[in-house]
């Protein structure tokens, strides 16, 4: 075994922007703090990574962490395997498996078990990935499947540890994978050094303006680069006041909370959290936010100044009625009062108040808004009658008392205005006609909604004078109505405040329109052309060599002027033959400025190739006549000794390439042919069959050859039943015969 010191990783900076009127503030800078992450183990699973330097042809990975019950450690593991049925590595070409520190820390230590089965140069290294690459401080040539313990420390913080299953030698040499190697990882616990103390910022309704009263929101929002936001708390005065725990990835180990993933908690969050402003004095207050990250690095914000009041005003005083309180014609009033004394309480908003009359009359309850308002002008009752104003205050944080009220009496004489839309309404425009003969039309709001809906919406109304005295219409543009029906609803009130409300015209029938959907333009026809190209050929069919890829291309036009649709996306659906083991494939392209578009398709066995155009808004869809890709068998053909003499055997041997496509149950049919110089053409010498691994072996001896001889031979895979590659040879080799 053998270690090495890790590099100083580099430091990564995140920029974080708030994205809402929060209120955010510097603070002090946190000390630097750590956490523990757990990693296949504990019913923690690995986040980590895996990559194979070989494309994924020599390597696999195997990962079993988080059993479901029972032993926490029972079979659990992190690996990387050599690929059954591989010959060799190439040197210097590895497996690994990478956990990698979030940006803004470093991985300070790691410790956990390990074990391997390592043969013919396989090593497994453990090591920390720098600015340097990678450093390995642990290593392994020989099988141990005895589970071992290590722990490693760092100087510096690094950015990621990786477990390394490599070819311990040159580049241009190689390791045998005959023997199947391997290396093992579990129960790794990995520290993290968080120098980042979170942002923090505090918004909410409690410190939206103004004067607050009763529950109040406080909204948090937080980040960090690290391992997350943990926690996220408010105070008031100095009392905490809300505390949110966000949901972290964490296990707790030995007493200990430890992350189960490298990043446990959110990068960013936000904590909403009541605050029952009740228990406060009225006045102002000073409020702040604090949040806490999984290293336990606390940031907090400045203080803030909240103003806070739950208690109403006390009743109006010396509250007097302009003209006495007799009955009048005129309904106008006019009403005076002095305001109490709030002290350090919000000031007074205004006043609300009510009319109650005879008959159950009760005109609801209504504010007069105004800072210190002592007054109210212009007050007028719905109709004749005696009538009681009842009077209390409201102050800014929204307080009030109606059993403070002060009762002042009202009396006069009224009728109500008379509403209806106009028959004929003017083009766009919607008309209501309002008519009151005695204080005459005042105000009025035009509404609709669509029949089957609940929500009235408003228009932007104007009240115009009518031809004669006590008459007006209401007037609001006609809305940009949907397809549908659609209802509408005029209100109107006379100068003494009494109400009108219709949905109907002056002759009875409903004020309604319908708006039909104008009729749908016919799509346009589209064509789509396709071929394919690569190897020997293009068109409808082409056949390419193993291994190699092929191109489909072709073009989308209009079927009426053959003119090329550009930015469209083409479908393009690969089926491979029957008796291969890959799975359809779904592919896209997108034509160009003329409709041209071209996609590559990997190597793989042959399959059927369908290309189609699903269509759009304004075309109709097209597609392809499937167009068949065939590709030839894959076989390497060796043949020994390369001089030979009559009844000599010639020991043959080679392999199928097997690249997506099991070998039959039987192996795979193998030609053995020569090249007959007189025909040009190429004659059986004798068929074998391979292994379930596409290895095949066989011997010829020749027999019946004079002189001296140089005889061409290669190998051919047949054609069979559920075999998706075409017929394909290998490269010919030559073998001298002399003859006796």
């Amino acid at each position: 075994m053998s270690a090495t010191r890790l590099g100083v990783g580099k430091t990564v900076a995140l920029g974080l922007l708030l994205a809402f009127s929060l209120l955010l503030l510097a603070a002090a800078k946190a000390e630097a703090g750590k956490y523990a992450v757990a990693q296949c183990g504990w019913y923690a699973g690995a986040d980590a990574s895996w990559a194979d330097t070989t494309g994924g042809a020599k390597f696999r990975a195997d990962a079993y962490c988080a059993p479901a019950g029972g032993d926490p450690f029972g079979g659990v593991h992190v690996k990387s395997l050599t690929r059954d049925g591989q010959g060799t590595v190439s040197g210097t070409r590895f497996a690994r498996w990478r956990w990698t520190a979030p940006a803004g820390t470093g991985i300070t230590a790691v410790r956990g078990t390990w074990w391997h089965a390592l043969h013919d140069g396989i090593e497994q290294r453990l090591g920390s990935l720098g600015s340097g690459g990678f450093e390995p401080f642990l290593g392994a040539g020989a099988t141990d499947t005895a589970l071992h313990d290590f722990g490693k420390g760092f100087p510096s913080p690094v950015p990621a540890f990786e477990d390394r299953l490599l070819c311990a030698r040159a580049e241009s040499k190689w390791c045998s994978l005959e023997e199947g190697s391997w290396s093992a990882l579990r129960g790794l616990t990995i520290t993290l050094e968080d120098d980042h103390a979170p942002d923090v910022g505090i918004g909410g309704d409690l410190l939206g303006g103004g004067w607050r009263r009763g529950n109040q929101d406080v909204a948090i929002w937080s980040a960090d680069l690290g391992g997350g936001v943990r926690f996220a708390e408010s105070f008031l005065d100095g009392a905490r006041i809300g505390s949110t725990e966000h949901d972290c990835a964490k296990a707790l180990i030995g007493g200990e909370w430890r992350g189960t993933t490298m990043q446990p908690c959110p990068g960013d969050a936000w904590a909403h959290q009541g605050v029952n402003t009740a228990v406060f004095g009225d006045g102002p207050h000073q409020a702040l936010a604090c949040a806490t990250d999984f290293a336990e690095n606390r940031r907090c914000t400045s203080s803030y100044t909240v103003r806070i009041d739950n208690n109403p005003p006390v009743h109006p005083k010396a509250v007097s009625l302009d003209g006495g309180e007799g009955w009048r014609r005129l309904n106008d009033f006019d009403l005076d009062w002095e305001n109490p004394d709030q002290g350090a309480a919000s000031p007074i908003a205004g006043a609300s108040w009510r009319l109650l009359g005879t008959a159950g009359y009760d005109s609801g309850v209504r504010f007069a808004a105004g800072r210190d308002r002592r007054s109210l002008a212009n007050l007028s009752v719905p109709a004749a009658g005696s009538y009681s104003l009842q009077l209390w205050l409201r102050d800014e944080a929204g307080n009030e008392a109606p059993g403070s009220a002060v009762t002042v009496p009202l009396r006069l004489d009224d009728v109500s205005p008379e509403l209806a839309f106009a028959t004929a309404q003017p083009e766009g425009q919607v008309v209501a006609e309002v008519a009151d003969a005695d204080s005459g039309p005042a105000s009025g709001q035009i509404l609709y909604r669509r029949v089957d809906a609940d929500r009235w919406t408003e228009l932007p109304t104007k009240l115009e004078p009518g031809e004669a005295a006590g008459k007006a219409d209401l007037v609001a543009p006609m809305p940009d109505l949907d397809t549908g029906t659609f209802v509408f609803r005029a209100d109107a009130g006379d100068a003494a405040g009494n109400g009108a409300s219709t949905s109907l015209r002056a002759d009875g029938t409903q004020m309604a329109i319908r708006r039909v959907p104008p009729p749908r333009a016919p799509k346009a026809k589209s064509r789509l052309f396709a071929r394919l190209r690569g190897g020997h050929g293009r068109g409808d069919s082409l056949t390419v060599p193993f291994g190699a890829p092929a191109l489909v291309s072709g073009r989308l036009m209009r079927a009426a002027d053959g003119a090329g649709i550009a930015g469209r996306e083409i479908s393009v659906v690969s089926h491979p033959s029957r008796g291969a083991l890959v799975s359809i494939a779904v592919a896209a392209a997108r034509t160009g400025e003329q409709g041209g578009f071209e996609l590559r398709l990997p190597p793989g066995p042959s399959r059927r190739v369908t290309v189609s155009f699903a269509g759009d808004g304004g075309l109709e869809a097209a597609s392809r006549p499937g167009l068949e890709l065939r590709v030839r068998s894959g076989v390497s053909l060796h043949a020994g000794p390369p001089d030979l003499r009559t009844g000599q055997a010639l020991r043959l041997a080679g392999r199928v390439k097997t690249w997506g496509a099991p070998i039959p149950r039987r192996g795979k049919l193998v030609a053995i042919q020569y090249l007959e110089q007189a025909t040009h053409r190429w004659r059986p010498v004798l068929v074998t069959r391979s292994d379930h691994h596409g290895r095949f072996r066989a011997h010829y001896r020749f027999r019946y050859v004079s002189g001296r001889a140089a005889i061409r031979l290669r190998a051919s895979v047949l054609a069979e039943e559920r075999w998706p590659y075409a017929p394909g040879s290998s490269s010919p080799l030559t073998i001298h015969v002399k003859g006796s």
